[in-house]
């Protein structure tokens, strides 16, 4: 297993996400983000952490020229395979091979919860994005990734018992990583708390332009209900003003 669980977990991550995404990218993610990808006028973007691609594709569908950047190798064979003309690059967040202010748009698609050393990702996103930048965020919001010990094994989304269960949220404050598992995947997560996430972008000078928590715009009732009624996810943009 490495430090991750990227490079072994890649072969079922391409499976269980096929082209369309699992559910809630589908269904609850990829709308209001292709529409701001959309409203931010952008005609370049870094796709941080782009996994297979996907959504590297979408923006590609908008026109954009997207650089997909990921640190596991085989996830990135798969995105070039499936886009030869597209533009795949292995690098970590921490380390960005672009130069200074050379892109519109950063997005992170679900890929804030991988990662350790976030500190020095927001400073490289910084760096790379020209003045008037965005970067735009979808990620697992901080209640579902502060998930009891007892939760881990089964998912954030486990069954309880027959009927409508509560939701658990443990240790909220407490900044952790654990590894979860699903459908031959096990990889590592970080939860920190909202204010984790936005305290440093704040810090940096960074003005937040969007904030949502997005629900379900479609697919099956009984698969929808669960990410009704707890905040699941956020979207958050901001713009590097100077």
């Amino acid at each position: 297993m490495t430090t991750n669980g990227w490079e072994t977990s890649a072969a079922a991550w391409v499976a269980d996400m096929g082209e369309r995404g699992d559910y809630p990218r589908e269904f609850v993610l990829d709308d209001p983000m292709v529409a701001r990808v959309k409203r931010s006028g952008a005609r370049t973007a870094l796709d941080l952490g782009c996994g297979e691609g996907r959504f590297s594709r979408k923006m590609r569908d908008q026109g954009l020229r997207v650089t997909g950047i990921d640190p596991t190798e085989k996830l990135l064979e798969v995105a070039i395979e499936r886009d030869p003309q597209g533009f795949y690059l292995r690098g970590k967040a921490q380390d960005l091979p672009l130069g200074d202010a050379s892109v519109d748009l950063v997005v992170s698609y679900m890929t804030l919860i991988d990662i350790c050393d976030l500190e020095a990702t927001y400073d490289e996103v910084l760096r790379v994005l020209r003045p008037g930048g965005r970067f735009l965020v979808a990620n697992l919001s901080s209640f579902a990734t502060a998930i009891p010990d007892e939760d881990v094994k089964a998912g954030w989304l486990r069954e309880r018992g027959p009927g409508p269960q509560p939701f658990g949220c443990d240790n909220y404050h407490s900044e952790r990583s654990y590894w979860i598992g699903w459908r031959g995947i096990k990889v590592r997560n970080f939860h920190r708390p909202l204010e984790g996430y936005m305290a440093p972008l704040l810090a940096r000078g960074l003005t937040l332009t969007h904030f949502a928590e997005p629900v379900p715009t479609g697919g099956p009732d009984e698969v929808a209900d669960p990410f009704k009624r707890a905040p699941m996810f956020v979207i958050m943009e901001w713009q590097k003003l100077g």
